[in-house]
């Protein structure tokens, strides 16, 4: 039961590049500026879009909304709350934030950068008729920083099947991992979530969530590959980012 409300609450993420959305309008409504108005006029799900933030690795002011775009979104919007708001899922304190979006990983993951200092973020988006919303992320840009780092244990004994294994920053903050293999060149390979700090290329032993778009290809002896892990907190905060590049033997 516990690791079941944590997957209903945390969704995830991870990690940088650059193109714009086109947020002009399927959703033409005139009450689009307070996120509950908006919501009231539109057939729309709740904790429905998978997203999570982190503070800059370089700039830890900015803050970037990292989000799934499921097959078809569109209208990617960006509200938030002020500062001092406690509670995050009262959509009457969100408001809408004119951003464009970028691309992360080739455009498999997108994101939102802003210096921000609301207490709260969610996103949305439109698939068909549905306008779909993210579960609120809290922002700890202040307070709690992410840290970048790059310290991944690479266990390569099985041939093509790299075990990666990481520290836990702290199991107190720590919902779930978010996992993520991609080429140098950042064309998304893998993504995976889980909820202990392991993962086994391609192994779906502990993965509770699995957003990797086609079959796995097998990984090319020589060749080099990045992995990053997002350490996710239970309120969609990103504790910490590990980012490290590697060459399958």
């Amino acid at each position: 039961m516990r690791h079941i409300g944590k997957l209903k609450y945390v969704i995830i993420c991870l990690i940088v590049n650059a193109c714009t959305s086109d947020d002009n309008a399927e959703l033409v409504l005139i009450n689009d500026t307070i996120l509950s108005q908006f919501l009231s006029a539109v057939v729309h799900e709740e904790d429905a879009v998978i997203a999570c933030a982190a503070s800059s690795e370089k700039n830890t002011n900015l803050v970037n909304v990292y989000f799934y775009p499921e097959e078809g979104a569109s209208q990617f919007k960006l509200y938030e709350t002020n500062e001092s708001e406690i509670e995050g899922k009262d959509f009457s304190r969100y408001n809408f934030i004119n951003l464009e979006t970028k691309p992360l990983f080739n455009g498999a993951l997108r994101f939102f950068e802003t210096t921000s200092n609301a207490a709260w973020f969610t996103v949305v988006y439109q698939v068909e008729d549905v306008v779909k919303v993210a579960t609120p992320i809290r922002n700890k840009k202040s307070n709690q920083p992410s840290q970048w780092v790059n310290e991944v244990n690479i266990n390569q004994q099985e041939t093509g099947m790299p075990l990666f294994s990481w520290d836990i920053l702290s199991e107190e903050n720590n919902a779930i991992f978010f996992e993520v293999l991609t080429t140098e060149s950042s064309d998304l390979i893998s993504g995976t979530y889980t909820y202990n700090n392991q993962f086994q290329y391609y192994k779906l032993d502990n993965v509770v969530l699995n957003i990797t778009p086609n079959t796995p290809p097998n990984l090319i002896s020589g060749n080099n590959y990045i992995f990053t892990v997002m350490d996710v907190s239970i309120d969609n905060w990103v504790n910490q980012v590990i980012m490290t590049p590697f060459t399958v033997e």
